[in-house]
């Protein structure tokens, strides 16, 4: 089926916000961030891919680290001079890189989640900072797990993330049946309570995986979440590797306010869909990736999401029609 973006959602016409161009350190692709309101102003930390790029990319190995920029409205951006974290605040050689940041402000706090490739799988981990120059690492998962956002308070006394594990086996031959799960702490340290959220199966719109994307906000009607889900399709797509048959879609979906495990409803079509060509054309083609989701005080919601794996964007919507939209009223 042929998605559209609903007209309800606009694009700013000033994308992408971030991109290589404005980094004034090597940089090849700015994507995939976190963002969030800190302290007065608007903060990202975008994922840098500073090496290998369309002509080495499949002879030179990812390097990353995470960038960080600064913004008075949100819209326009400024990159501070060097990066603010790579691996090697973990002094562990097991480690290879981190990416794919995403920010929550917790009691004064701002509490960074992120990715973290080993050479024995795939991980989660939770930092926390109060000044983006220091970070503080709390946890790390078991492998195989990524896509962690946490929840902007705590829930009943406890701190509660949004995960996707990765159950290669017990979902089938390999097949990429990937969901969303839960998970609850008393100190952000020690993880536990692990329960099923949203099955991949549930959307339409989805014939592979799914993902948290942004971290939740809230409102009058429930927890708002935009996620990620992914289609297969037999048309190869754009990328700087052969054999590109996925588009990544952004979605949302309602949790309750007091039992965030329970889901009230979610967008049976996409909330965004590739369809220019900064989402269509880059390093990984025809992808949309939510990371961020502000709601101001006049009812806008700011949606950050990587483009094509290359550049950072930003869509806003009004509220009150997100909530339509993840209801299927409209």
């Amino acid at each position: 089926m042929d998605y559209q973006t609903p007209d309800f959602i606009k694009r700013y016409e000033g994308n992408p916000v971030v991109h290589a161009g404005m980094v004034p350190y090597e940089a090849v692709c700015t994507y995939n961030a976190g963002i969030t309101r800190y302290n007065g102003k608007y903060v990202m930390v975008f994922r840098n891919d500073h090496v290998r790029n369309k002509e080495n990319f499949m002879t030179t190995p990812a390097k990353i680290n995470l960038g960080l920029a600064f913004s008075d409205d949100g819209f326009n951006w400024e990159v501070a001079p060097k990066p603010c974290l790579d691996e090697t605040i973990f002094n562990d050689p097991e480690i290879r890189r981190l990416y794919d940041p995403r920010l929550t402000v917790i009691d004064g706090k701002c509490y960074l989640c992120f990715a973290v490739d080993t050479f024995h799988g795939v991980c989660g981990g939770v930092a926390v900072t109060e000044d983006f120059s220091k970070f503080e690492v709390l946890s790390i998962s078991a492998p195989d797990n990524r896509n962690m956002v946490l929840f902007p308070e705590k829930i009943n006394g406890r701190f509660m993330r949004l995960e996707r594990p990765f159950p290669v086996y017990s979902r089938g031959q390999g097949s990429e049946k990937f969901d969303i799960w839960s998970a609850s702490s008393a100190d952000c340290r020690d993880w536990g309570r692990h329960k099923l959220v949203l099955g991949a199966e549930k959307l339409p719109y989805c014939n592979s995986k799914i993902g948290p994307g942004a971290p939740p906000i809230k409102t009058k009607e429930g927890w708002l979440c935009a996620i990620h889900a992914v289609e297969k399709v037999e048309e190869t797509l754009y990328a700087w590797h052969p054999n590109w048959h996925k588009i990544y879609y952004a979605g949302l979906m309602l949790l309750d306010l007091e039992d965030p495990n329970k889901v009230l409803s979610v967008s049976e079509k996409p909330l965004l869909v590739p369809e220019t060509l900064y989402e269509k054309e880059g390093m990984i083609g025809s992808v949309i990736f939510p990371g961020g989701m502000i709601l101001e005080d006049s009812g806008e919601v700011k949606i950050y999401y990587g483009a094509a794996d290359t550049v950072e964007c930003l869509a806003t919507a009004d509220i009150n029609d997100l909530l339509k939209f993840v209801k299927n009223e409209i």
